[in-house]
């Protein structure tokens, strides 16, 4: 018979986040996790573990197991001899990652132009579609994700699984920092940007597809504002816990 710690089970998290963990784990990983997606955790805020025990009625030895995989994730900081705390990109860190990323999506962009058919720009409109639906359904959670995710399809259509790897982690580290740090309001990704840049993929403007790409870029890590209050709720209202 399987136990519950056995039972382990891959789920998404989120664009480039897919993961597999033991059943036991995986409630305390997504309350954690979509708590600092959705800003009610805030970068620096503690999770001790005795509290967090209390809030899922879980053992110390389950919490700190959940907390090494948030940490692997960079969603939370474990300091040693003083607790976790929830990860706090620092303004150089954050410039650095944005850095990484143009230059990893300019060298996607020029390969996916190369590689990708007919059937791939298909499906790539296929995407920019519902990108667009969700958009105008006022639906902020799906059209996040299915923007960030428009960058993963171009990344896909490069076929380099190495490189693409890459951009799972790099958009897994954007999508925390925008999470954390972008004020309510503003879009992660505009869809009419992504719609120039797959127009300019496909008729062969490659040049011009790259500059788009890096102004689409800079424009989405100049919303960033690390100028945010923390709150006095208490950490299982964070948590999203009765």
């Amino acid at each position: 018979m399987t136990s519950a710690a056995e039972d382990t089970k891959p789920f998404t998290l989120g664009p480039g986040i897919r993961r597999a963990m033991p059943a036991d784990e995986t409630p305390i990983y997504k309350a954690i996790f979509d708590s600092v997606m959705n800003q009610r955790l805030t970068p620096g805020t503690k999770l001790p573990e005795n509290e967090l025990c209390e809030a899922f009625g879980a053992s110390r030895s389950l919490v700190r197991r959940v907390l090494q995989k948030l940490a692997h994730d960079h969603i939370v900081e474990l300091r040693p001899n003083r607790g976790a705390i929830v990860a706090t990109p620092s303004p150089e860190e954050t410039r650095q990652i944005f850095e990484a990323r143009r230059a990893l999506e300019a060298a996607l962009v020029k390969l996916a132009a190369r590689n990708a058919t007919a059937d791939d720009y298909a499906r790539l409109r296929q995407q920019l579609h519902d990108e667009h639906e969700a958009m105008h359904r006022f639906d902020q959670p799906s059209w996040a994700r299915l923007a960030s995710a428009f960058h993963l399809k171009v990344a896909a259509l490069a076929k380099n699984p190495i490189l693409e790897t890459y951009l799972q982690e790099i958009v897994s580290r954007c999508s925390l920092i925008v999470a954390v740090y972008q004020p309510w309001g503003n879009a992660s990704c505009e869809h009419d940007e992504h719609a120039s840049i797959a127009n300019c993929m496909e008729s062969g403007e490659v040049g011009r597809a790259i500059e788009l790409m890096e102004q689409h870029l800079l424009e989405l890590e100049s919303h960033i504002s690390f100028n945010r209050d923390n709150d006095k709720l208490s950490l299982k209202d964070k948590l999203g816990l009765k």
